[in-house]
């Protein structure tokens, strides 16, 4: 799985034909998620993990030191499957990697339940939709996470 994660103010997704509000928080991280042909739900685990226990909020001197329950943080996901896309080779990008929809969204699903599992029951935009994201970003502070490179989770 790969994720771009960015630390937010506030954050919000929206159905693009309607404009009705998916999801939407305060303080927080917005992430963007990419599940790949590959995934599992032990990737699923790892990433949810990694991204709950950061430690990006800055604490009273001003040091990337605290996590999500520090400040009350919140979660909102949204599925990105473009992550996947590879654009190694002519200009439109090709997404072999990119999982299937039935696997994207299977782990899109239990991406969405580790988190709530983890103690941050995430807002979430609607898998497969055309949606809008809009966001507040804060420092900006933006982390690309991705499980090829993760160690498991501490579980």
């Amino acid at each position: 799985m790969r994720a771009v994660v960015t630390r937010v103010n506030s954050a919000r997704v929206t159905r693009a034909e309607t404009g009705e509000v998916l999801g939407e928080i305060g303080k927080g991280f917005l992430v963007l998620l990419g599940v790949h042909v590959d995934d599992t739900e032990k990737e699923a685990a790892k990433i949810a993990d990694r991204i709950c226990g950061l430690r990006v909020f800055d604490d009273e001197n001003g040091k990337m030191n605290l996590g999500l329950e520090q400040v009350g943080g919140q979660v909102l996901v949204v599925s990105q499957f473009t992550l996947y896309g590879n654009c190694r080779k002519g200009r439109r990008p090709s997404f072999a990697e990119a999982a299937p929809p039935e696997l994207g969204e299977a782990m899109y699903e239990r991406f969405l339940e580790l988190c709530g599992e983890l103690g941050y029951p995430p807002q979430h935009g609607r898998f497969g939709a055309d949606m809008k994201v809009e966001s507040l970003n804060d420092g900006p502070v933006t982390l690309l996470l991705d499980t090829d490179q993760l160690q498991g989770p501490r579980h």
